[in-house]
């Protein structure tokens, strides 16, 4: 197995600083992989800037490159570029960003990033995402936790890993709302999905795919695994043994 992999759930952590407590995660995974040069995928970056889309994914940009500059890392978006797939093939490293992952998808697909990056990744190009982007890394968009904004012309993703991530997982169970919980969702999903496979990772993990193996790193935050016959639904920790999943 060749892939390279860095699927973050989240960005952002009350009180830190953005990508704060993954910096050094990302940085170690760069240096590991000698990446000097990012390609970054802003297109779920929908609504950080006044002035429309551009604006915004100027602003991701600048965001994201100013840490991945503090490690030495350049970072150039694919919003600048005439012809991002030719950019994509000739990039060192990917990383998409988090945001509206129907966004993202429709932007992938029709510019014809979703198959390129594929194409990369699988063949060993290191690639990263946190939020949207670990989202994108599975099968499907299908258990993203955002808002149909827009129509993308497929659901299917890239499919880096064959089963379904759900970032920012919560069971909190808030019992002034009467709506669904999370797991009741994940659970619809596999109810009409019966083969696929969802790992819901929490807040300060993250799943790392290198030299064939997978694994759970981060805080010690339990990732739950929820499966079409609800009996073997199951939580792993960081030192637990996950790569039934590939």
């Amino acid at each position: 197995m060749k892939q390279n992999l860095l699927l973050i759930s989240n960005s952002t952590m009350r009180g830190e600083a953005y990508l704060g407590w993954c910096k050094d995660m990302i940085a170690d995974f760069c240096k590991r992989h000698d990446v000097k040069k990012v390609l970054f995928v802003p297109y779920a970056g929908v609504s950080l800037a006044e002035g429309g889309l551009r604006a915004s994914y100027d602003a991701y940009e600048a965001k994201v490159k100013k840490v991945y500059a503090e490690f030495g890392v350049k970072l150039t978006s694919t919003h600048h570029y005439a012809d991002p797939v030719k950019a994509v093939y000739e990039a060192q490293c990917v990383a998409v960003g988090g945001g509206n992952t129907f966004h993202l998808v429709k932007e992938l697909h029709r510019l014809g990033l979703m198959q390129a990056i594929s194409r990369r990744a699988k063949n060993g190009m290191p690639y990263m995402g946190w939020s949207a982007g670990s989202n994108v890394a599975g099968p499907t968009l299908c258990t993203t936790n955002d808002m149909p904004i827009v129509e993308p012309s497929s659901f299917e993703c890239m499919g880096l890993v064959p089963f379904q991530i759900n970032p920012h997982y919560t069971d909190f169970f808030d019992p002034k709302h009467g709506g669904e919980t999370r797991d009741d969702r994940l659970k619809e999903y596999i109810m009409v999905n019966p083969y696929a496979t969802v790992a819901a990772i929490r807040e300060a993990t993250a799943l790392l795919l290198e030299d064939g193996k997978l694994s759970l790193i981060g805080k010690p935050n339990k990732m739950k695994v929820f499966k079409t016959n609800m009996a073997n639904t199951k939580e792993y920790g960081l030192n637990d043994d996950i790569n039934f999943l590939m």
